[in-house]
């Protein structure tokens, strides 16, 4: 590994040459055949004369309403972060770059088709010419954005690069010659489960005879916003993009809609490869025979209190991929397709769709490496689909571990077709839902059997909020948007079901050791088990719960689901593995509240005081209750919180964010709600407009035909006029 010393000289390092009078031309004219309609709500409707144009508008409106996070989706996926947060994400930054090579980026784009071409050049240019007119936006690092960039991140997930369950702390151990213990420690933090819920309902199952969609991702607060983008050559897609893409993630046109939650399909394996070294080169074996392990050399830039310095690593790559770790004497490489170009083409494509047929097809481009698909259309029609890129495996292998590299028997043998992958097309149910939970209860009685498929397809166990998820909608009958919002806030806690009856029996059987709980437990006791702001028994159990969370989800049995881990935690824990953390709980809730009758809402907040990515909370400043919790409990309106540095109360972070309902009729009926407002500004009326909405999931209608855009304008305008 070698260091290099540079001069903090960012702004003459990083600063891009002044615009030539050619590209401002050529920006101008693009913005003249785009106009962009803010609604009452700061939502952007954006109309272009052609796709680019849209996509040119599409990323000027974003740069207006959060240009910071735009910035910094890329930094991340250019392998930058260093530079801005120093040599704590020396890793994270090499971990991108073993995965994803600009290179290869750019090669696309000099490959890409022309009209593919066009949009990642309006991309670019939609962000430049922002900047351009905002000179005031001084950018952290990108004071120039390349038409490359967005193939450097092809699907819209949140977490959308796979290592086949490798840490940072292996990569840092192999290439960093460190010995750091990989062992996972479990925190509240890091196992507060997240994840997304999608429901789709038939036309035997509304009252209107239309297919109902709904939508509901859990992700970071803010991580997209809501739009709107249109053109004249026949996009008109509306709903949730993230920072920096230019298509519609999660959403609906005018005839059909679609919901991702993230999938636990296989899409990427680990290697164990077997490695000599002859004459200082590296070599591997594969059938017999010895292979040259191929090098390459990557450095890393990170900031200091001195200035900038940069470390060189050399890399390891084999037929299979990028070698990441070490483990028992061999190299793990990791096989996996985290970037393409096919991938966002058909991340464009779907926004596109006109109906099933029409996304079956783009379905066939076998792409979408991270996402489980929950569809419905305005022929009626409702599908689900587990996963999209799926390799084709020899089902000798277990491929949850590292499976043998010197054999061509672990090659992928292809990939499976849609009717060979787990998926569900218009159920006798009449209904869909999708927690990031097992496929096999997807539909009730009408889901696919477990028996019928490989291991490696279906992976994900069940979830407390799968098991909510199927009940709710067994029977319901009727189902209007309204009704539909209704019955996804419902917030039980089906994890207490489990849980509170063990605490009861421990308690019933030691109550003469505990006389302090006997007020706690009556409350627990008595409890409906669903969250509520104004129940103390909500806080209690939360509270409790989560200092039983870390031994919950080590419990044995590595195949064991959320749910079969908590059902054999509490048939091993005795009483004082129950008890003792209540009796913690309520000494802890009388330190910071001095009391321990502390209402959930009184304590769980939802606060947005700067507008900063990692954003700062504040016990002295205005905040609002939420009666909602973290999916991890089996709440379906998902809340994360925790406390942070400074506070006594909890602050959510990440949940619920871009949520809506849409019904398929003649007309599109469709209600939202977006977490906080629309823009990051402080300043903004936007900025917190939709807050006391969203804690008391209060949606508002949607304006997907451009007569009620202009009926409910607040500014129409050209980018940059």
């Amino acid at each position: 590994m070698k260091y290099v010393w540079i001069a903090l000289l960012w702004p003459i390092q990083l600063f891009a040459q002044s615009p030539t009078h050619e590209m401002v031309a050529r920006w101008e004219d693009m913005a003249n055949n785009v106009t962009i309609i803010r609604d009452n709500w700061g939502i952007p409707h954006i109309y272009g004369k052609t796709d680019a144009a849209a996509v040119f508008g599409l990323l000027y409106a974003q740069c207006e309403d959060d240009f910071d996070r735009v910035e910094m989706n890329y930094i991340e996926k250019l392998g930058r972060m260093s530079e801005i947060k120093g040599e704590s994400a020396l890793y994270d930054d090499l971990l991108i770059r073993l995965q994803i090579d600009s290179a290869d980026a750019q090669k696309d784009y000099a490959a890409a088709p022309q009209w593919l071409k066009a949009l990642l050049n309006a991309c670019a240019d939609g962000i430049n010419f922002y900047l351009y007119k905002h000179p005031e936006v001084k950018p952290k690092l990108l004071y120039c954005f390349k038409p490359w960039y967005p193939l450097l991140w092809t699907d819209g997930s949140i977490g959308a690069i796979d290592i086949g369950g490798l840490s940072t702390t292996e990569i840092k151990n192999f290439y960093g010659k460190l010995n750091e213990p990989v062992a996972k420690v479990d925190t509240e933090n890091n196992i507060l489960t997240s994840g997304s819920n999608g429901f789709a309902f038939a036309p035997s199952r509304t009252a209107s005879g239309n297919a109902i969609l709904y939508i509901n991702p859990h992700v970071t607060f803010y991580f997209r916003f809501e739009v709107q983008v249109a053109s004249d050559e026949g996009l008109n897609a509306y709903g949730a993009v993230t920072w920096g893409q230019f298509f519609v993630y999660q959403g609906f046109n005018e005839h059909c809609g679609w919901m991702h939650t993230s999938s636990y399909a296989d899409a990427a394996d680990l290697y164990a490869e077997k490695i000599v070294q002859k004459k200082g080169q590296y070599f591997y074996e594969y059938e017999k025979k010895w292979l040259p392990v191929k090098e390459k050399s990557i450095t890393i830039s990170y900031t200091t209190d001195n200035g900038l310095s940069s470390k060189s690593f050399t890399t390891f790559f084999t037929q299979h991929g990028t070698v990441m770790a070490e483990r028992n004497g061999k190299w793990i490489s990791v096989k996996a397709m985290n970037r393409s170009m096919t991938s966002l083409i058909q991340s464009w494509e779907r926004t596109k769709a006109n109906g099933f047929e029409s996304y079956k097809k783009i379905m066939e481009l076998y792409a979408n490496t991270s996402n489980n698909t929950v569809f419905a259309d305005d022929k009626g029609n409702i599908a689900y689909w587990h996963g999209n890129f799926i390799p084709r495996r020899d089902t000798a292998y277990n491929w949850a571990l590292p499976v043998d590299g010197t054999t061509a028997a672990t090659e992928w043998k292809g990939l499976h077709t849609l009717d060979e992958m787990v998926h569900v097309y218009n159920p006798a149910t009449g209904w869909i839902e999708n927690c990031n939970s097992t496929p096999f209860t997807v539909s009730g009685s009408s889901s696919p059997l477990k028996q019928n498929y490989p291991r490696y397809m279906a992976p994900d166990g069940q979830n407390f909020r799968g098991i909510l998820a199927v009940k709710l909608w067994k029977n319901a009958t009727q189902l209007t948007i309204d009704k539909v919002i209704k019955t996804a806030y419902n917030t039980h806690l089906s994890a207490f079901d489990i849980l509170i009856p063990a605490l009861l029996n421990a308690y019933d059987a030691e109550k003469n050791n505990y006389a302090n709980l006997q007020q706690p437990i009556e409350i627990l006791r008595n409890w409906n088990r669903d969250a509520n702001a104004t129940s103390v028994a909500t806080t209690l159990a939360i509270e409790w719960a989560q200092q039983l969370l870390p031994a919950i989800m080590r419990n044995n049995g590595d195949d064991d689901d959320q749910v079969q881990k908590t059902e054999k935690f509490v048939q091993q824990a005795n009483a004082a593995t129950l008890l003792q953390p209540l009796e913690n709980v309520i000494q802890k809730l009388i330190e910071n509240f001095g009391t321990w009758q502390v209402a959930w809402g009184d304590m769980n907040r939802y606060q947005r005081l700067t507008g900063k990515i990692n954003e700062q909370f504040d016990d002295s400043k205005p905040s609002l209750p939420v009666g909602f919790a973290a999916s991890t409990w089996g709440c379906i309106p998902s809340f994360v919180s925790r406390t942070f540095n400074g506070t006594k109360k909890r602050y959510g972070y990440n949940g619920n964010s871009f949520i809506c309902a849409v019904e398929f009729g003649k007309r599109i009926k469709a209600k939202s709600l977006l977490t906080g407002g629309e823009s990051g500004h402080l300043s903004s009326a936007h900025f917190s407009d939709q807050a006391a909405m969203y804690t008391n999931g209060i949606f508002k209608d949607v304006l997907f035909y451009k007569e009620d855009v202009l009926q409910h304008a607040e500014k129409t305008y050209h980018p940059g006029s």
